[in-house]
């Protein structure tokens, strides 16, 4: 079955970076279309970075200029490069992938948009 797995959550203080990666070589699909999500408890899951329909990267106001996504297809391997890091992006980073088959979304708002999830990895600053 298909299965995310994001690893590289850590703690950190505050300004300092951290890189987060997610394997998806059990995903079938196109990477060109996979985005990181965070979630704090008791509130909805935000999408923060992503590739959309136009093949272009889409951040989030709260981390655009701070966070960088990346994917090394090579590897299989989505990334999330967070710098600056602010203590409220402390949350649990989830990455996502669209269902097979289903269009690429035209924009990370929504995160009924992505039917793949992985476990996700806790980042505390």
């Amino acid at each position: 079955h298909v299965q995310l797995v994001e690893s590289g959550g850590a703690s950190v203080q505050a300004g300092g970076s951290l890189r987060l990666s997610c394997d998806y070589s059990r995903y079938t699909g196109t990477s060109d279309c996979m985005a990181w999500f965070r979630q704090v408890p008791g509130t909805e899951r935000e999408g923060i970075a992503g590739f959309v329909m136009d093949g272009s990267a889409q951040y989030a106001d709260s981390v655009k200029g701070r966070f960088t996504i990346s994917k090394d297809n090579a590897k299989n391997t989505l990334y999330l490069l967070m710098s600056s890091l602010k203590p409220e992006d402390t949350a649990m980073y989830y990455c996502a992938a669209p269902r097979l088959y289903a269009p690429c979304p035209r924009l990370i708002v929504y995160a009924s948009e992505y039917f793949y999830w992985g476990q996700g990895t806790q980042v505390t600053v």
